[in-house]
Parts: structure tokens; C-alpha cells; sequence
């Protein structure tokens, strides 16, 4: 369970808050959307619950616990993140779908990768889950490198995803496998995701729309949509 407890940050010492006045809570297991224009504050908000950065003022409670006060190694291992900016290594397919992961067998990554849509494009190359993808992954397509960051997270398996998913730069076959790899990585897990599909959002269990770093309406799909405010007004642009 996750709280946002009266949550406001800037980057700047001096600067504008980002976000000012988050109250919000998210039940374990629970999908939370957040929908808003560019640069008004949706990312920040992921970058407060992965603890990248810490509150201004206010708290991030996870089951009550003020993020300050658990072990950065811990926190790291209940959080994962699939971001706009996939982070692949020069190293094998097999070694980045494993990093942060311990003691996995070759079994359980091609496992992770098939649930990822990723398997069928990486057996196709002669070298398999030993190809070697290249500095931040420049071998593979964007599609691809997604689908990597998926398994990755599959693999890892945390109780809380934070998801960052931009897919508007892929082909539309590509955007549908990756987001079936989403829906899978989605399941049985505490989930914030920033939404640029509205596809994502429909079944959330709260989507949050952020303007100017606020929340200036939350609801489900239904409520938000029902009401004609500017959730209606994104949902029909």
C-alpha cells in the first residue's frame, strides 16, 4: 500500500514546486493512471515513489513506512521500473533480462521473454539470448529494446511497477505486442503507470488527471469520462 501523504517537491532549491499537495493512496494491488500534458508533473511523481528523489515536503509511506527510513537495497528490490528510456548494457540479451535478478537459470529468462513478447525476435538471430545488444542497446529496434525492459521486469517480479510507457514511436504490430507484454507485466502487482495510451488507462482501478503538478480530477474511466471535464476533452482528441 502505497501513500502519498501531502506530497509537494521542486528540483531547484529556490525553483517552482513540480507537484504541490499530493494526497493519494494506492491499495495493494491496485492500478493507478496518471494522465496530463507534458512536463506537468506525472514523471516527478514516479520519481518520488521509486525514491530518486525525496519530498520537499510531505511523505511516500509504503504500508506506513516513510520511504526515508527503509534500506535504499530494499526498496530496490520491491520497486521495478519500465521507462520512455529503456536502460540496456553491452552485454548479452540473456545478461539484461536478468540484471537485478539473482541466480536466475536460462529457464526462467526465456520464460520471462516469451511473456514478454521478446523470444521469437531474439531466437530468430543466430545468437539467440548471447547476442550482444550494444551500448544502451543500439543493436536492437525500440520495439525491441521494450520488450527486453519488460522481461527484465517480469523477471524480477516486484509487488510495485512503475510504468513509464511511451509507445507512440513504434509501428502499430510492434505497439500491440508490447502492449500485450504490459498487460502481462501489469498482473497481480501494485501499479502506477503514466499513461500515453489511453488503452492503458480504460481499466485502471483510479486514473489521476495532473495539471500544473495537482491533481485536478481523479475517478475511474467511467466517472471521469461521464462528468465532461478535460479528462472527456484528452479521451476525445
Amino acid at each position: 500500500r502505497v501513500v502519498f501523504d501531502n506530497v509537494s517537491f521542486r528540483y531547484a532549491e529556490q525553483g517552482e514546486m513540480t507537484v504541490q499537495g499530493i494526497q493519494l493512496e494506492i491499495s495493494r494491488g491496485h492500478v493507478i493512471a496518471v494522465v496530463g500534458e507534458t512536463g506537468s508533473g506525472k514523471t516527478t511523481l514516479a520519481n518520488l515513489l521509486a525514491r530518486f528523489y525525496d519530498p520537499t515536503l510531505g511523505r511516500v509511506l509504503l504500508d506506513g513506512v516513510d520511504l526515508r527510513d527503509i534500506e535504499i537495497a530494499s526498496l530496490r528490490r520491491l520497486v521495478g521500473m519500465v521507462t520512455q528510456d529503456t536502460i540496456l548494457f553491452n552485454d548479452t540479451i540473456a545478461s539484461n533480462i536478468a540484471y537485478g535478478s539473482h541466480g536466475v537459470s536460462q529457464e526462467e529468462i526465456e520464460r520471462a521473454a516469451r511473456k514478454a513478447n521478446a523470444h521469437d525476435f531474439i531466437v530468430a538471430d543466430p545468437a539467440g539470448y548471447g547476442r550482444i545488444v550494444g551500448e544502451k542497446g543500439f543493436v536492437l529496434s525500440g520495439g525491441e529494446n521494450q520488450r527486453v525492459a519488460i522481461a527484465r521486469a517480469i523477471l524480477k517480479n516486484p509487488p510495485i511497477l512503475i510504468l513509464d510507457e511511451a509507445t507512440s514511436a513504434l509501428d502499430t504490430v510492434t505497439e500491440r505486442l508490447v502492449q500485450q507484454a504490459i498487460s502481462e507485466v501489469m498482473k497481480d502487482r501494485t501499479v502506477f503507470a503514466i499513461a500515453h495510451r489511453l488503452s492503458t488507462v480504460r481499466h485502471a482501478d483510479l486514473i489521476l488527471l495532473i495539471d500544473k503538478g495537482q491533481i485536478v480530477e481523479r475517478g475511474t474511466h467511467e466517472e471521469l469520462y461521464g462528468r465532461g471535464g478535460r479528462y472527456r476533452v484528452l479521451c476525445d482528441m
